[in-house]
């Protein structure tokens, strides 16, 4: 009710039957046409198995578990009234105009008769005809006999454009009141099976292995399938009838001809008519299309007459209509090739925005527009009665709940010119169906009914865009924004698989127009569509690209909406906890796993020297990864290459010291053993100033001696070198290379240790790797560290010896220490 005026306001009346008074401007300097302000974005919370989904349209949809006490209960079916609003619903709407006369389904008896029996038996049956055959009509008319076959009643359901998954969810909202709720699969599946209804499914585009899914989930359903004979047909082992249809009879087409003429048909009619059957094969879509030849042809005879003789109704005439036969008396017959083909004559000879509405079907690819859309795209108030015209002449079929093209009728418009202004017409029509969509009148289930022809004009830019101009700068793409007005509207009414269909054609839009936040966007939405379809890792790779994008935007709550939908994956994936939800940034805590050890630990045979911190931080980037650092933007990449670093140097590491230990053991080219050089105060290390890399200074005896060895030069190995000795005694001449065989005794110049000298016991003495580490802690002396072991000669198996106090006693006390560290399980002190 009107607040000023009172009554109902409806049409400009008043309750008392006066005119309706002038509302006042709500301010005196604004005009009440100012501009209303805009309606908030429609938010929608829809449950999707064990989840709770909002959609919403601005920053992108957010998931998280469902709460126990919002998960809806189990779905109940629908009565027999609510039922039967559904089948009206399910319908094609009734095109405005005066109403047609229904024409009879001629020669189908038997097949009529054929499937109503297969269906009471509880058998699935596919009736199977070329397009144009009535195969529609006849379905029509067998689901009204079997209304009263099953509990369930009878279920209209449209194959075009569908899964077999879509027709599952599709049977259960026919059938059961589950408003905003989209059961998971296994739910899905057991609440389906309890469905006993006959449903008739025409224009089905899928057989084999999906058609029996599409059985096996349903076995209290009899199926009555319409297709056309391209499809796929039924498995050898499925319980499938198959029935043909094909033409009509040469006396029936006739009879269907004058029955669409609305009169008898003359002799020179009949003959043509027979010409006509031989062509078209008796399919009864062209002897409607003739029929309506024959309707225009009397029509323009009794024009042309009225004109001869009164010189009025000039204007009846289309301006385009053809005047061939002007000055004859008669209007002559179409030739059997305009019969065969009659779509641009028949056009020809319709009104203008029955002709504008064909040329937005044809760059729709078939799709005609539904009836209240015509009126704004033709620009035409009355436009909305072409839809009738249409119909007429056999230029339209229904498909499920709307109209498409016939047979065979885009291809004639397409050679007849009519595709000229496809570029004009798709994107004048996905202007009007973005405004259409997002308009907060337009609920989400109006706008899933018309899904297909929001496709069609997505499909049709994603044609035209790379071959056209790119938008300015200040200007969006038109296919971008209408596949984000239509995807929330989508996701809204359930219908998932329009919805994937419009995110993937708007980020295709989006990455051709440059447009990062919206490919953001359509990264977010796809991710969450793989999280409600249990495709984790799809989900996994759609937000992290949506995340990267945002980030580079600073998108804050775009990248905090993506970070939640990310540890939602995360928790379901078992992944580590923080890392998905950090993506796009470091992780706190990975600078302090830098110098962590190795997963498996260093072996214990190694001494436990751990590399200073800064030896990994210098070696974090390869030499062999050419090129400059990445920028900041990947955390768990940055992550994981730190982790290798630290694995691989402390690799590394216990490699090259596994080395040393493991030639000074196996070695036995020299008599020169390892034990004989030995004594009572080994030096932990060189000294501070001899280029070595500075170890600790040992500290005094017992006998205040200090220990320390001066680093002398000793004689030229094998290859030349020069290396160094810490025994501070010359070398014997015992030790010289001989040409004895490895394990025999070698006399040897050592004086005996005396026993009451302990060997050191605080650390010990450490084997110091080869230098292909650099060193951290020293500057290079003049004289570098050689790569040679300590020892000028190659060292042999130590020499044993019975005697306490001599040679024997030395080998003893380094004995343990070589065993140790060979060992894999030894222990180091």
């Amino acid at each position: 009710m009107d607040p000023i005026n009172g009554g109902t306001g409806e049409y400009g009346q008043e309750g008392d039957g006066t005119m309706p008074r002038q509302r006042p401007p709500r301010d005196p300097l604004a005009s009440d046409f100012a501009q209303s302000t805009p309606a908030l974005a429609r938010t929608v919370q829809l449950v999707s198995g064990d989840l709770l989904l909002t959609v919403n349209p601005v920053d992108g949809s957010e998931i998280e578990p469902c709460p126990p006490g919002e998960r809806p209960g189990r779905p109940e079916k629908f009565g027999a009234a609510e039922r039967a609003e559904a089948a009206r619903a399910a319908r094609p709407p009734v095109p405005p105009g005066p109403a047609q006369p229904a024409l009879p389904l001629l020669e189908r008896q038997d097949e009529r008769e054929r499937l109503v029996r297969l269906l009471a038996r509880g058998r699935s049956v596919r009736l199977t005809g070329p397009a144009g055959s009535g195969r529609t009509a006849l379905l029509d008319l067998v689901a009204e006999d079997c209304s009263d076959l099953a509990p369930d009643g009878v279920v209209r359901l449209t194959g075009f454009h569908r899964t077999s998954a879509d027709v599952l969810y599709d049977l259960l909202y026919a059938v059961h009141d589950a408003p905003l709720h989209r059961p998971e699969r296994d739910e899905l599946l057991e609440l389906v099976r309890e469905i006993g209804a006959v449903v008739v499914l025409d224009d089905i585009e899928f057989g084999g292995a999906a058609l029996d899914e599409l059985i096996e989930a349903t076995p209290e359903c009899a199926f009555l399938f319409g297709a056309t004979p391209d499809v796929q047909a039924p498995s050898a082992d499925s319980a499938v009838e198959e029935v043909l249809l094909g033409g009509l009879e040469r006396a029936a087409g006739i009879d269907l001809l004058e029955r669409a003429a609305g009169r008898v048909l003359t002799e020179e009619e009949a003959n043509w008519a027979g010409d006509l059957w031989f062509e078209s094969e008796g399919l009864p879509l062209r002897f409607v299309q003739a029929g309506a030849l024959l309707r225009q042809r009397d029509q323009l005879r009794a024009n042309r007459g009225a004109v001869d003789e009164y010189g009025v109704f000039e204007d009846e005439l289309p301006v385009d209509a053809p005047f061939d036969a002007v000055e004859g008396e008669d209007v002559p017959l179409p030739s059997l090739g305009e019969a065969a083909a009659p779509a641009p004559l028949l056009a020809a000879r319709l009104s203008a925005s029955a002709r504008a509405t064909l040329r937005f079907a044809v760059a729709l690819g078939g799709e005609v527009p539904h009836q209240a859309h015509l009126p704004a795209l033709v620009g035409d108030t009355h436009a909305d009665a072409a839809l009738g015209e249409l119909a007429a002449c056999g230029l339209v079929s229904p498909v499920g709940s709307r109209y498409r093209l016939a047979a065979g009728v885009l291809t004639q418009l397409e050679a007849a010119g009519y595709a000229d202004d496809i570029t004009d017409r798709a994107r004048t029509a996905a202007q009007h169906y973005t405004w259409w969509a997002g308009h907060p009148s337009v609920t989400p289930e109006r706008v899933c009914a018309e899904a297909d022809a929001v496709l069609a004009v997505l499909a049709a830019l994603a044609v035209l865009v790379p071959v056209t101009e790119p938008p300015a700068e200040d200007e969006e793409s038109t296919a971008v924004q209408l596949a984000r007005a239509a995807a929330p509207a989508f996701a809204a009414g359930l219908h998932w698989s329009a919805w994937e269909r419009a995110l993937r054609s708007g980020t295709e839009a989006a990455r051709l127009a440059g447009d990062v936040s919206e490919q953001a966007y359509f990264h977010h939405e796809l991710g969450i569509l793989a999280v409600c379809e249990g495709l984790l890792d799809r989900a996994r790779a759609e937000l992290e690209a949506s995340i990267g994008l945002r980030g580079a935007l600073a998108d804050k709550r775009g990248t905090t909406a993506g970070r939640r939908a990310l540890a939602l994956v995360s928790d379901r994936t078992g992944g580590v906890p923080g890392i998905g939800a950090t993506a796009g940034e470091e992780v706190p805590d990975a600078r302090h796993d830098e110098s962590a050890s190795p997963p498996g630990g260093i072996p214990a045979a190694f001494p436990p020297v751990r590399p200073p911190l800064d030896t990994l931080v210098t070696h974090r980037v390869p030499a062999s990864e050419p090129g400059p650092q990445k920028p900041r933007g990947g955390g768990v990449r940055r992550l994981a290459r730190r982790n290798l670093v630290a694995a691989g140097s402390g690799a590394l590491l216990a490699a090259v010291l596994g080395t040393v230990v493991t030639l000074g053991m196996t070695s036995h080219d020299s008599t020169d053993t390892p034990s004989d050089n030995v004594n009572t105060n080994p030096s932990a290390s060189q000294g501070a100033d001899d280029g070595s890399l500075g170890a600790d200074t040992p500290k005094k005896d017992d006998k205040g001696d200090t220990g320390t060895a001066t680093s002398r030069p000793t004689d030229p190995g094998p290859d030349g070198t020069l290396g160094t000795s810490d025994d501070p005694t010359p070398p014997a001449t015992g030790n010289e290379p001989s040409d004895a065989p490895s394990g025999t005794k070698q006399p040897t110049s050592k004086p005996p240790t005396s026993p009451t000298t302990k060997p050191p016991t605080s650390k010990p003495p450490t084997s110091r790797p080869p230098t292909s580490k650099p060193p951290t802690s020293q500057p290079p002396t003049s004289q570098p560290p050689t790569s040679e072991p300590p020892t000028s000669e190659p060292p042999t198996e130590p020499a044993t010896s019975d005697t306490a106090g001599g040679p024997a006693s030395s080998a003893s006390a380094s004995a343990p220490e070589s065993a140790d560290a060979g060992s894999p399980g030894g222990d180091v002190i």
